[in-house]
């Protein structure tokens, strides 16, 4: 079984910072793209970002330059670096990972429990 915890998530003021951080554990062969979605209410899930098991990295045109995703290989972690926070940028933010168990197996998504950010005065 493979667990996503999310972490850092809080009550920040328009204009700060946050990280987050998600770490993946359990029985894991290997992981591949990891993800940071977020959902606002009343609003759909978005894609956030996402870097690949090598690094490149992509971004929603929204966050461009205020975020930066990077991931710990080592410790199978995927960090959510977000400056510059607007009141826009309230949401519960997922992970979420490809993640092959065994070399036998095909890779599947995981999801994370979610964490609140909240950007308020």
């Amino acid at each position: 079984q493979v667990q996503l915890v999310e972490s850092g998530g809080g009550l920040v003021q328009p204009g700060g910072s946050l990280r987050l951080s998600c770490a993946a554990s359990g029985s894991i062969f290997s992981i591949y793209a990891m993800r940071w979605y977020r959902q606002a209410p009343g609003k759909q899930r978005e894609l956030v970002a996402f870097i690949t098991s090598a690094g490149g990295t992509n971004y929603a045109d929204y966050v461009k330059g205020r975020f930066t995703i990077s991931r710990d290989n080592a410790k199978n972690t995927v960090y959510l670096q977000m400056n510059s926070l607007k009141s826009e940028d309230t949401a519960v933010y997922y992970c979420n990972a490809d993640v092959r168990v065994a070399v036998t197996t095909s890779s599947r998504i995981y999801w994370g429990q979610g964490t609140q950010v909240t950007v308020s005065s």
